[in-house]
């Protein structure tokens, strides 16, 4: 009622409102309210469109003397948001709780140290716990979820399992532990079907079938960039292209295209991807194990890249993660 007099005075005589300072904290707090449910760590900018937005709804609240009359209900919001995470951190809110300092590595003892925030897409970045669930039930859950891998054909289990425990298992993934750790507590996550699951978990968004459609939408508009490309890196991405003239399959097509652009962007294939041949496993293990991140090949002596390779798999902090013969390579 009071900003809308207002904005009926601004209107009919210029006149901006008077604020009280208890008016002016329940409008800073509606808009905590309303920013929270987008995102509990707001950039300058989001803060800067907001602040243009209250002026536009409210033009009686505009600021005399500023440069952009929002100036001051900009920093405004900013402690208010600042205030308001304190606020969501004593009653539990986990997006925000994970960034508490008791749960903070050691070395960072600073409340701004290693702040946690989704990226674009994390829809389900921090969840909470679902309904009637606790940190104790769910890790007997993931204790059985141990026993339940190493049966065969059970991937419907599993997968209800999994999909229980998200919120458990995704609030120890943001702790950032080692590679390794993880692999021992939540062996079925390096699984194929289940890296995907939990693609869809976090963002909503099916990897593979997403990622392929957008591939398959601009192939014909790369290939035409292709062409088009001279020099070293022309030729490179010709020798590339003439294996999908000996190999018709669509996974070739596809692996041929990501190795094209990424020499077209001037990116050394090589690093990500590691080529060996059968016979080569014990130097290839060496390497694996001093690889942060990569892809290992590994092709029978004398196969030609066309043809399929006999392994594939992904490795992360010298551990190799995912492992597989019987897939393509876009889908490790």
């Amino acid at each position: 009622m009071q900003l809308q007099k207002g904005n009926d005075e601004f209107n009919a005589s210029g006149t901006l409102l008077s604020l009280t300072p208890k008016l002016r904290s329940d409008i800073l707090e509606g808009i905590a309210e309303e920013i929270i449910k987008y995102t509990a760590y707001p950039k300058d900018n989001q803060f800067e469109k907001v602040a243009e937005a209250l002026i536009q709804t409210h033009p009686c609240l505009r600021e005399n003397g500023t440069r952009t009359g929002c100036c001051g209900w900009k920093h405004y919001i900013k402690i208010k948001m600042m205030n308001f995470r304190t606020k969501l951190g004593r009653a539990g809110h986990p997006e925000v709780t994970v960034n508490s300092l008791k749960n903070k590595q050691k070395g960072q003892g600073k409340p701004a140290a290693n702040i946690k925030k989704p990226r674009r897409a994390e829809v389900n970045f921090c969840p909470n716990h679902p309904r009637g669930e606790t940190n104790d039930n769910l890790e007997v859950e993931r204790v059985a979820l141990l026993t339940e891998v190493k049966k065969k054909n059970n991937e419907t289990v599993i997968k209800e399992k999994m999909q229980r425990t998200f919120s458990y298992r995704r609030q120890e993934i943001l702790q950032e532990p080692m590679i390794t750790e993880v692999r021992n507590r939540w062996p079925a996550l390096f699984e194929i079907g289940e890296v995907n699951l939990e693609f869809m978990r976090i963002t909503t968004v099916p990897l593979i079938s997403k990622f392929i459609g957008q591939l398959d939408k601009y192939t014909d508009a790369l290939m035409k960039v292709f062409r088009h490309k001279g020099g070293c890196a022309g030729q490179k991405i010709r020798t590339i292209m003439a294996l999908t003239a000996k190999n018709e399959d669509i996974n070739t097509r596809h692996d041929c295209i990501l190795r094209c652009l990424s020499v077209y962007l001037n990116e050394d294939i090589e690093t990500l991807v590691k080529e060996y041949v059968d016979t080569e496993s014990v130097e290839a293990e060496s390497l694996i194990a001093q690889t942060t991140m990569g892809i290992y090949v590994i092709r029978a002596e004398g196969a030609g890249p066309e043809e399929e390779p006999s392994d594939v798999g992904v490795v992360l902090e010298g551990v190799e993660v995912c492992k597989t013969c019987q897939v393509s390579h876009l889908d490790v």
